[in-house]
């Protein structure tokens, strides 16, 4: 009895590093967009099987790419206090170890759902990872001030990857799913990149603070959370017009007005406060945000 609970012990001890590689709660995030985004585009719950199959591809996806990314970012990691602890420069993982890994889990992906759900899924999964690793990792986050607005449709991938999963095709409506996360993830991320500047500019990466400066980053900060509001209402238009296919209604319009206009005031303190609480209460609400707003609309699919 001593012997497996010691067991059970060391390989959870040996597993959790690798477990951390996949950011588990971003990919939890992700998940629910993907689950959103189904649900959405045929109007109901999904057979539990494809449910399930989709998650697990969707998760393995978005944690086999997080793995591949740490392993690239392994020597800027070392040099930030935020990332320095991460399995990687830690030590806990050898290099290639979390590359083997991260491949493994993205081929896995790609797999099942090729084979168990369809092949458009498959491949919009796996653009979606090849789209961090590389447009983003490797070409936009080392080199350009738009690296995380560009990169952000890495991040907005998973909708069209639930949408396609459920549908079996792409609509406009998944495209505009994609869009609200594409413009969620530059205010969510430069809150951040206020938080960490110091980081940033320790390893040369030119995020909106360190390349242009805070003052602009909170005015920009503004400039995409509008944007991104008048987007997540968009619906309206397809509600409105009698021809247009109805795509989310009066509850989820509501939700995403209160829930945009507290997104917009955050970001109006943060210009008129510029401190680091306000800065880190608005990436925490930006990640609320994201999540009640995706809870809305299957809320308002499902329920009423």
């Amino acid at each position: 009895m001593i012997k497996t609970l010691r067991s059970n012990f060391a390989f959870g001890a040996s597993s959790r590093p690798y477990i951390e590689l996949m950011k588990p709660r971003i990919v939890i995030l992700l998940i629910l967009t993907c689950v959103t985004s189904m649900i959405v585009a045929i109007d109901a719950l999904p057979s539990v099987e494809l449910l399930a199959l989709t998650i697990l591809g969707g998760a393995l996806s978005a944690g086999g790419a997080s793995a591949i990314n740490q392993f690239l970012d392994r020597e800027l990691d070392a040099k930030m206090a935020r990332t320095a602890r991460r399995p990687i420069p830690s030590g806990r993982i050898p290099a290639e170890n979390a590359l083997k890994f991260g491949l493994s889990l993205v081929a896995s992906s790609v797999l099942i759902l090729g084979l168990f759900v369809n092949w458009q899924a498959a491949v919009l999964a796996l653009a979606g990872a090849i789209y961090y690793v590389v447009i983003y990792t490797l070409v936009l986050k080392r080199n350009t001030v738009v690296n995380i607005l560009i990169g952000g449709g890495a991040g907005a991938m998973p909708v069209l990857v639930g949408w396609a999963a459920a549908s079996g095709s792409l609509e406009l409506q998944a495209f505009i799913l994609f869009a609200i996360v594409f413009y969620w993830t530059p205010p969510h991320s430069w809150a951040l990149a206020i938080l960490v500047n110091k980081d940033y500019a320790a390893a040369d990466i030119p995020m909106m603070p360190v390349a242009r400066g805070e003052t602009v980053t909170r005015y920009q900060i503004l400039f995409y959370s509008v944007q991104l509001v008048i987007i997540s209402l968009s619906p309206l238009i397809m509600l409105l017009l009698p021809q247009a296919p109805k795509m989310l209604d009066v509850f989820y319009l509501a939700s995403a007005a209160i829930l945009g206009l507290l997104l917009i005031l955050l970001a109006i303190k943060l210009i008129r406060r510029a401190d680091k609480p306000t800065a880190r209460a608005l990436y925490k609400y930006s990640s609320l945000y994201l999540a009640l707003l995706f809870l809305a609309m299957i809320l308002d699919r499902l329920l009423l």
